[in-house]
């Protein structure tokens, strides 16, 4: 055998099992991740100030429920696209979403009614729920990481909203 043989022998030894096994590895992790898009049934919004959570959405019915500026209930049917999902479930995902504690709101509140939400997102296996203060005063960056995916939920059904109304 050659010299270069030798390290064509030594490179395809080592380079192919570790493409195999990556392979292998990840195929089962993608294929058994519990929070699969395919998977996906609902997501629940619930928002207001205190424990006062009048405002609702929820996409498995299409009943969003909030107050308008005279004080009064508007109950509308807002049906959110299989695109909308698609784009909140892969916002949920970069922002890291499934690691978000269950819990963060403000033990001892200091503004009682402050903001506060709750959010859902329901797959056919699990659910991940996370109950949101506006004023929680853990980890800046996952408050700001929280924060961004409501904002960004809430602006997916108000443009959905906007959409059926034209």
């Amino acid at each position: 055998m050659t010299d270069r043989q030798k390290k064509i022998f030594l490179a395809i030894c080592i380079t192919v099992p570790f493409i195999l096994y990556c392979v292998y590895y990840y195929g089962i992790m993608i294929k058994n991740a519990p929070y699969k898009f395919s998977e996906m049934e609902s997501i629940t919004l619930k928002y207001g100030l205190g424990d006062n959570l009048v405002n609702q959405y929820n996409s498995k019915t299409g009943v969003y429920q909030y107050v308008n500026d005279q004080d009064s209930i508007v109950k509308k049917q807002v049906k959110l696209s299989k695109d909308d999902l698609l784009y909140l479930h892969r916002k949920a995902v970069d922002l890291g979403f499934w690691n978000f504690p269950e819990d963060m709101t403000v033990k001892n509140p200091t503004q009682p009614n402050a903001p506060h939400y709750y959010l859902e997102y329901t797959y056919q296996r699990k659910s991940k729920i996370i109950n949101f203060d506006l004023n929680y005063e853990g980890n800046d960056k996952l408050r700001d990481a929280a924060k961004s995916l409501i904002e960004i939920v809430s602006q997916t059904i108000n443009d959905a909203e906007d959409k059926q109304r034209k």
